[in-house]
């Protein structure tokens, strides 16, 4: 399996901006910038990608391994707060806080199908940053 994404950047690196666009069209000339990654500007940036890519490769693993032990969760919500160095230019951890309810499992259960899915998400896997995990379970 082979997923892609194209940026196009015009310009300067603080005065320039670009636009993302992924295969699925899901993301479609989608502006990011000098501003939007530094600052507070109008778009996204690969940062915030990182962590909605975080976010929700973790919820599908914790997902699959749920039913893997025999539970069905009603829902799982994950985000994942990636954190970059900007004097080193290097993404030093992505914190993953996680809601969850799961009918029927115990939370030493949950804890250790969720260590689980932390390590081994392929986005977790792919990361050199340190990964925290934060997970509650919700009645």
């Amino acid at each position: 399996m082979k997923r892609s994404a194209t940026a196009v950047w015009k310009g300067s690196i603080k005065e320039g901006s670009g636009v993302l666009t992924t295969d699925s069209k899901t993301l479609d000339n989608t502006q990011y910038s000098f501003k939007s990654r530094f600052e507070s500007g109008t778009g996204t940036n690969p940062e915030e990608l990182i962590g909605a890519a975080h976010a929700g490769c973790f919820a599908m693993a914790l997902s699959l391994q749920l039913g893997q032990a025999g539970f069905t969760p009603s829902s799982l919500e994950a985000t994942a707060t990636v954190t970059m160095d900007t004097d080193k230019l290097e993404i030093t951890h992505s914190d993953i806080v996680l809601k969850a309810k799961v009918p029927s499992i115990t939370d030493d259960q949950f804890q250790q199908i969720a260590a689980g899915a932390k390590a081994g998400c392929p986005i977790s896997k792919l990361l050199k940053a340190e990964i925290s995990l934060q997970a509650t379970l919700i009645p």
